[in-house]
């Protein structure tokens, strides 16, 4: 990994009664994508960032969860079920930031 890259492990989890999934950063790596950053945030205070999870990379954007002080990554169907993950599977990522 390079110093641009923020790798972490989090546990897979469904946002309340809808089809949405995440991953929470841990406060380490939060503070670390924070340290990243040089742009000021976008809409939302999302971050964009490059994923790899397993053999599957995507670009998204992270945002800031306001209870926990964290971001959240947003993990779609299409990723979830290419890399064989499930509700409460931890999941291996590395965050790359991107520049617009």
């Amino acid at each position: 990994m390079t110093d641009e890259t923020v790798p972490f492990r989090a546990d897979l989890f469904r946002w309340g009664e809808g089809s949405w999934f995440f991953v929470r950063l841990p406060a380490d790596a939060a503070e670390e994508l924070r340290d990243l950053v040089t742009a000021p945030p976008r809409g939302f205070g999302s971050i964009r960032v490059g994923v790899e999870v397993g053999a599957s990379s995507w670009s998204t954007s992270v945002f800031p969860e306001k209870e926990t002080g964290s971001f959240v990554l947003p993990m779609k169907k299409a990723i979830r079920t290419a890399e064989g993950l499930d509700e409460g599977d931890p999941v291996e990522v590395v965050l790359t930031v991107q520049v617009d």
